[in-house]
């Protein structure tokens, strides 16, 4: 535990102060507007705009919380027009104008907030079902149902004479099957004679967006890969043929994983594992790549002419809003805001190595090493294994304060790229169906017995930890004999079974597919100690059964510790519980490693 020695240690309040979330960006009158969730801020979600010449400011009232809860996960929170917001938040849809007071305006659960011809497009979800709806601007707030679904409904998108949307049933994820539809619609009328363009039980079909030529454009991956494609109101053709997903897993409302820029370039996030590039399409299919300084891209793009706003990152630069200008010349980025102080950028960070290790079947799992900060290349230290959520999450190659938390105190932190990781093509993403807890778990032991024969983790000093999914992962990962000595399980699902009754209603397909692999996770299995850290006011993974489960623990003497997060929801990382978390976390394995020495 001595490698970082001479290595400032991050502090906590620079981990959590720094990991600022930045999201949803949009452009309108020349302005553009994103979300940021400030840990150090209470966890409020604010919007946020910049303006050439007038610099950043908060465009909701302060202690407003813009946010959702339309399909559990939210997304497509505002929308915005001369001057006037329309946000949603805690008690339903609020307007007003930029930094003054917001008037409740409907109670409904709305998201995917989309502006029309003097209308608001959104999503409305209810126990029965989804409708796509729209409230008038002018006059008195009238509301009108346009589709109605026992599925599920996104991504109203208005063009010429026509609205678009995307469709799928209850059995289904929007990544597994997924329709989009487009129909006849004028303002303050109602949609005729909608026509399916693309999308199927096979087939995830995404993300539809107007293009500037009065075309259909979405992603689909048909080919194994979210591509982008074209619907001329005739055929369907595909823009690019691109080996990488083109678009992110739809866990939330309102990504724009591309946009148009006025020369008629498309620019494109592309996810190849776990990098992301930034290419553009032009219109004769030719596909470029953008030379950028970010190996992290979220889904939200926005154009501003021939300039793209974006949410970049990279293994030394945290999630940041960005202009990147793809004029003639070589791109030029302009940075608008980001989370670190000026105190930070003397911190010495901890850059991580791609990792591939053969399993058992042929496959190679990837994944990324962050050795201890200031470690020589032949560093030997604890490891903590971390299993993403999702779990068809993936990876990211970006600066995470959090981990270097870690790594700043003589821990290696490594993120395993499991069976089920989007990055890799529908194939991979689809493998754990059946399999969760059982594939997952042999990826990050493989990754860890791997370390652990190059001499590079220190024996008995090995852990796993993850959220949500990778909670799931983690506990079944010292449910058995294995390299991992202790875990930290947040947000946990415990019970594959009891989760398909329990889990919001977007989320109950995925657990029913899920399931089947390792079930349970028993008290009785448990070989190592385990944290427990959940939040309260959890809505997707039930706080009881970690609860029933560390009773479990009690009575059989397995060495554990329940952290309960008052009020806190399942993202722990961007919540008010988020230092204590962490201090929690890191007392967990000091003790397991304490003990270990001490064996």
């Amino acid at each position: 535990m001595n490698v970082a020695e001479s290595v400032a240690a991050v502090s906590l309040g620079d981990a959590v102060g720094a990991s600022v979330s930045y999201d949803q960006l949009r452009v309108s009158d020349g302005t553009l507007y994103w979300l940021e969730t400030r840990p150090d801020a209470g966890g409020v979600t604010t919007l946020t705009r910049w303006r050439g010449g007038e610099g950043v400011r908060d465009a909701s009232p302060a202690g407003f919380n813009v946010t959702n809860s339309v399909h559990a996960y939210g997304g497509g929170s505002f929308a915005v027009a001369e001057g006037w917001l329309w946000c949603a938040g805690e008690g339903g849809l609020y307007e007003g104008r930029h930094g003054g007071e917001l008037d409740l305006v409907s109670q409904a659960s709305l998201g995917d907030l989309t502006l029309g011809d003097g209308e608001l497009l959104a999503v409305r979800e209810s126990d029965h079902g989804d409708e796509l709806i729209a409230i008038s601007l002018t006059g008195t707030r009238q509301r009108r149902t346009l589709v109605a679904s026992r599925g599920f409904l996104s991504a109203p998108r208005p063009g010429p004479s026509s609205l678009a949307w995307s469709a799928w049933s209850e059995r289904d994820m929007p990544w597994d099957a997924c329709e989009v539809w487009v129909a006849s619609y004028s303002p303050h009328g109602h949609i005729e004679s909608p026509v399916k363009v693309a999308g199927g039980a096979n087939e995830s079909a995404i993300e539809p967006r107007w293009g500037p030529d009065g075309a259909l454009y979405f992603m689909s991956d048909r080919s194994g890969w979210w591509n982008l494609f074209r619907w001329d109101g005739d055929k369907v053709e595909a823009m690019a043929s691109i080996i990488g997903e083109c678009a992110a897993e739809p866990w939330e409302l309102g990504y724009a994983s591309y946009d148009f820029l006025e020369d008629g370039r498309i620019v494109v996030a592309v996810q190849d594992g776990p990098r992301h590039r930034l290419v553009l399409i032009d219109s004769s299919g030719a596909v470029r790549s953008v030379e950028l300084p970010y190996t992290s891209i979220k889904p939200y793009l926005a154009a501003l002419g021939t300039t793209v706003a974006l949410i970049g990152s990279s293994p030394t630069v945290a999630p940041q809003i960005a202009l990147v200008h793809l004029g003639d010349n070589d791109p030029q980025v302009e940075v608008l805001a980001k989370s670190e102080h000026a105190g930070l950028a003397r911190v010495k960070v901890s850059t991580p190595t791609e990792l591939r290790v053969r399993v058992t079947d042929g496959r190679e799992v990837l994944a990324l090493v962050y050795p201890p900060a200031g470690s020589p290349a032949s560093w030997r230290a604890p490891v903590i294994v971390r299993a993403h959520p999702g779990p068809t999450a993936s990876c990211l190659l970006r600066l995470d304060w959090q981990a270097q938390f870690f790594t700043s105190r003589g821990f290696a932190v490594v993120d395993v790229d499991y069976l089920g990781s989007t990055g890799y093509g529908r194939a991979f993403r689809e493998s754990l169906y059946g399999r969760w807890g059982l594939d997952d778990v042999d990826d990050c032991a493989a990754v860890a017995n791997h370390l652990l024969a190059a001499g590079q983790a220190t024996p008995g000093q090995v852990f796993i930890r993850g959220a949500s999914a990778g909670g799931y992962t983690a506990l079944h990962a010292v449910a058995q004999h294995g390299p991992f000595a202790a875990a930290t399980a947040i947000s946990a699902i415990v019970d594959p079974d009891r989760w398909t009754k329990t889990v919001p209603r977007f989320q109950r397909a995925h657990a029913m597919r899920l399931r089947g692999g390792a079930g349970r996770v028993e008290a009785a299995a448990v070989r190592g100690p385990v944290l427990f850290i959940h939040g309260t006011a959890d809505e997707v993974a039930m706080v009881e059964d970690v609860c029933e489960l560390a009773d479990h623990l009690a009575a059989r003497g397995v060495p554990h510790e329940l952290l309960l997060l008052s009020d806190v929801g399942h993202y722990v990382a961007t919540s008010t519980g988020a230092g204590a978390a962490l201090e929690a976390e890191l007392a967990h394995y000091r003790a397991a490693v304490a003990a270990a020495a001490t064996s």
